[in-house]
C-alpha cells in the first residue's frame, strides 16, 4: 500500500494511513487487491474519519472483483469507477487467467502482441478529499505515476518523501487524479495500435500470396477473438466514462471562479479521455474489418488458382481427345483399315495427330486458355 498527501504546494508519501482530514490537498490511498482485502477493516476505519463515509458492500466486492467489466456507478458522498487496463505478461504482471480445479494455467496461444490483450481492473473510490484505488498486484501504472508525482531527488520530510513537482502541475483534487491515472492506461491501448497494425499487415502479406500453401488458421482465429475481446473492453469503457461525463454534468456549480474553472477543466479532461478511448476502439474495429477482409480476398485468390489449374487442365484435355479418337479407330478390330496395310501408314497417324495436336495447343494459346493469370 502507498499513501501520498498532494496539495499545492507538493506531494508527500505517508508512512501510515492519515488519522485526521489534510488541511489542504486531498489523499490518495494506492492498494493492491490482496492487500485491500487483507486490510480492509482498517481502511473502511480510516475512511469513515477522512471522508465520513466507508464503502457500502456492494462496491467492496466490485473493487475484489479480478474480472468486473469497466463501469461507474456512485452514491451521495463517492464516485466508484472500474476501469479495465492492459495487463503485459512481463514487467505488469496481472492475476493469471482463471482455471478449472485440479487443471494447469490458462495459456494464450498466438503472437506475442495478441497475448498482451489481456486486461484486469483498477478500482477507484472517488471522495471529496481520498481518492482510494485498487491495483493488482505490482501495477505498474500506479507505479509510474508514483514517479510522477515525486522528485527526482525527494528531501527528507518528517511525513516522508516530498515532492515539489517544479514546471508541473499537481492534480488538484481525487477525480483530477484519477482522469489522470486512468489516461495513462488508455496510453497503452494507444501504443498497441502500432503493434496490432505491423502484425496484422504481415498476416494480410501472407494471406494475399498466391502461391501460398500454408496459413496459420489457429492464430489468425486467435487474433480475431483477441480483437473482438478488445472491442467488448474498449466499449465497456467509453460506457463507464461516458457515464462520469453524465454525472459531472448533474454536479452544483461552484461559486467561485477558480472552483468553475476546476469543474471545466475536469469536463475538458474527461472528454479528452473519451476521444482517447474512442480512438482505439475505431482502430480496433478497423483492423477487424482489414482481417475480415483478408481472408475474404485470400479464398478469392485461392479459387482464381483454382480455376487457373482447371481451365489448363480443361484444355490439355481438349488437345488429346482427337488423339485418342484417331488411336481409338486405328485399334478396332476389323480386317480392313485405311493405312492399315500400308508400310508408311504409321507414320501418315502419327503426323496428324502431331498436326492436329500442334494446332489445337496455338488456338489455346491465342485463346489464353493456356496463358498464365498475372500474379495479384
Amino acid at each position: 500500500m502507498r499513501i501520498f498527501h498532494i496539495h499545492s504546494g507538493g506531494v508527500h508519501e505517508l508512512t501510515e494511513l492519515p488519522t485526521q482530514v489534510p488541511a489542504q490537498g486531498f489523499v490518495w490511498i494506492a492498494c493492491a487487491r490482496p492487500s485491500f482485502q487483507a486490510q480492509l477493516t482498517e481502511i473502511q476505519t480510516h475512511l469513515q474519519t477522512l471522508a465520513g463515509m466507508q464503502l457500502v458492500d456492494l462496491h467492496v466486492s466490485d473493487l475484489l472483483n479480478a474480472q468486473l467489466p469497466s463501469h461507474y456507478d456512485y452514491t451521495s458522498q463517492y464516485d466508484l469507477l472500474v476501469f479495465r487496463r492492459l495487463a503485459t505478461l512481463n514487467g505488469d504482471a496481472a492475476e493469471p487467467p482463471v482455471a478449472a480445479a485440479g487443471s494447469s494455467p490458462v495459456k494464450r496461444s498466438g503472437p506475442p502482441v495478441l497475448r498482451r490483450i489481456d486486461t484486469s481492473p483498477v478500482g477507484f473510490a472517488v471522495f471529496d478529499q481520498v481518492l482510494l484505488t485498487v491495483h493488482p498486484t505490482d501495477c505498474a501504472v500506479r507505479d509510474a505515476y508514483a514517479t510522477r508525482l515525486l522528485a527526482a531527488l525527494p528531501a527528507n520530510h518528517n511525513e516522508g518523501r516530498s515532492s515539489p513537482m517544479p514546471g508541473a502541475r499537481v492534480p488538484t483534487s481525487p477525480a483530477d487524479l484519477m482522469l489522470r491515472v486512468v489516461n495513462l492506461m488508455v496510453d497503452g491501448y494507444l501504443d498497441l495500435r502500432r503493434e496490432l497494425t505491423r502484425q496484422l499487415d504481415h498476416w494480410q502479406n501472407e494471406l494475399l500470396k498466391p502461391r501460398a500453401r500454408y496459413v496459420n488458421w489457429s492464430s489468425l482465429l486467435e487474433a480475431r477473438l483477441s480483437l473482438h475481446k478488445l472491442d467488448e473492453i474498449c466499449e465497456d469503457q467509453r460506457t463507464a466514462v461516458q457515464d462520469w461525463i453524465d454525472a459531472l454534468e448533474t454536479w452544483s456549480l461552484p461559486d467561485t471562479p477558480a472552483d468553475l474553472r476546476e469543474l471545466d477543466l475536469l469536463k475538458v479532461r474527461s472528454r479528452d479521455v473519451l476521444e482517447h478511448i474512442e480512438r482505439v476502439v475505431h482502430h480496433v474495429r478497423r483492423l477487424e474489418q482489414s482481417t475480415e477482409t483478408a481472408v475474404q480476398m485470400h479464398f478469392s485468390v485461392q479459387s482464381n488458382r483454382t480455376n487457373d489449374i482447371m481451365r489448363t487442365l480443361t484444355a490439355l484435355t481438349a488437345v488429346f481427345l482427337p488423339l485418342n479418337l484417331i488411336a481409338g479407330i486405328f485399334g478396332m478390330n476389323f480386317e480392313f483399315l485405311p493405312l492399315i496395310h500400308k508400310a508408311d501408314g504409321f507414320w501418315w497417324a502419327l503426323g496428324s495427330m502431331a498436326f492436329i495436336a500442334l494446332a489445337l495447343v496455338a488456338l489455346f494459346w491465342r485463346k489464353r486458355y493456356l496463358a498464365r493469370s498475372s500474379r495479384l
